[in-house]
């Protein structure tokens, strides 16, 4: 493996290519916010004005933990934030839009067909319709992101980020309407309890189901098509599964002591086999980061210590300490963006070796190779003039 001693330029294509994007990031932005907008005063015309925001307040409690979270699982190759807050919008705006016209289409077709007789089951509600549509809404946005910033979708980890990301976005304007609706029908005491299930012991939920689709579609990116379209089903029908799952617990099971002991012998298991399986997604992302990193070493871009440092979690940690250390403020940012490229190159250069250099891209990863190892030696010259001249 060679590699040139200075790298080309990113090529005129390669630019337009990148400016195409966030202009259409920031176009789809806009059109999520009005759809937002448009949600929200549904809920307010629904909820009232206090009963809304008391819960919008409420709900951004377990929202702030699932977003910690999030952050936590995508600190070692964080994503675009204009990409994350289209799936945040995407799923508390555009889902929840689907998820409600779809809800009353169905509900106007039975009612026609029945001659205005008959309305759906709340087993059909919760069970089969609300899982399929929500699922599949949640999905589309996390395809619409994967058309949009395939060079930031490497795999099972970013599909999680994005998954988790468009989930904790619909869970969030999900948990206003619920909490208002409990706290209409049955005052503070309602609330309470609502917010119990749903901001206490459920707030990962959403995300839990979402994240089978996003992961499944991270490792269907790294195939052949028709292969990773059968991961990327199986892994929604699994999102719809579990959502069925839970949503049909309180109908498998009777009374209030049948849905704990349900939800502590199925769905705690769940959630922690789900922690083990990040922890694994996390340590393959590692292992990667080493061994791309490596090769590129081999050739002379970096250091057996730069390896070593940039590998690990620990590395990385002492590199930032070291580089903040830097008199005037500047050595701490250089050594983040020394860090984000570096990391960048080398899921860059894992896509060249599985073959996907130029799938559903508007130009292959040779050119994203060359600029970000151009991004790298401009990231060298300002830690190197950072650096006090006596150390």
């Amino acid at each position: 493996m060679t590699f040139v001693d200075l790298p080309p330029a990113p090529t005129p294509a390669a630019r337009r290519s990148s400016t195409t994007t966030l202009v259409l990031a920031v176009i789809g932005l806009i059109v999520l916010g009005f759809v937002f907008l448009a949600v929200a005063g549904y809920l307010v015309l629904g909820l009232g004005p206090a009963a809304f925001v008391i819960s919008g307040i409420l709900a951004l409690l377990p929202l702030a933990v699932v977003v910690a979270a999030i952050t936590l699982i995508d600190r070692w190759e964080p994503e675009p934030r204009a990409a994350l807050w289209f799936a945040f919008l995407w799923g508390a705006a555009a889902s929840v839009a689907i998820a409600l016209i779809a809800d009353f289409s169905v509900q106007v077709i039975v009612l026609v067909a029945s001659d205005g007789t008959a309305t759906t089951s709340d087993l059909w509600s919760s069970v089969i319709q609300a899982p399929v549509v929500e699922e599949s809404a949640k999905a589309a946005g996390i395809l619409i992101l994967l058309l949009f910033f395939r060079r930031q979708f490497d795999g099972p980890v970013d599909g999680l980020v994005y998954g988790a990301t468009v989930a904790a976005g619909f869970a969030f304007t999900e948990n206003i309407l619920y909490f208002g609706q409990a706290l209409i029908d049955s005052g503070g005491v309602g609330l309470g309890f609502t917010f119990l299930l749903r901001g206490i012991m459920s707030p990962f939920a959403h995300v839990m189901f979402t994240a089978c689709t996003g992961v499944a579609l991270g490792f269907a990116v790294r195939g052949r098509f028709w292969r990773g379209a059968l991961i990327f089903v199986a892994g929604l029908a699994l999102a719809i599964g579990l959502h069925a799952l839970w949503n049909g617990s309180t109908f498998i099971v009777e009374g209030i002591e049948g849905f704990f002991l349900l939800y502590f012998v199925v769905q705690v298991p769940l959630f922690a086999l789900a922690i083990v399986f990040v922890v694994l997604l996390r340590r393959a992302e590692t292992r990667i980061t080493r061994a791309r990193l490596e090769e590129y070493a081999a050739a002379g871009w970096f250091s057996e210590q730069e390896v070593e440092l940039l590998s690990t979690g620990a590395g990385r940690a002492q590199a930032l300490r070291f580089a903040k250390g830097f008199p005037g403020g500047k050595g701490g940012p250089a050594m983040r963006s020394f860090i984000r490229t570096a990391t960048r190159l080398a899921f860059t250069r894992q896509r060249m070796l599985s073959g996907r250099g130029s799938i559903g891209r508007a130009h292959p990863a040779e050119q994203d190779e060359a600029a970000l190892l151009e991004q790298l030696a401009a990231d060298r010259r300002a830690l190197a003039i950072a650096l006090p001249a006596n150390r």
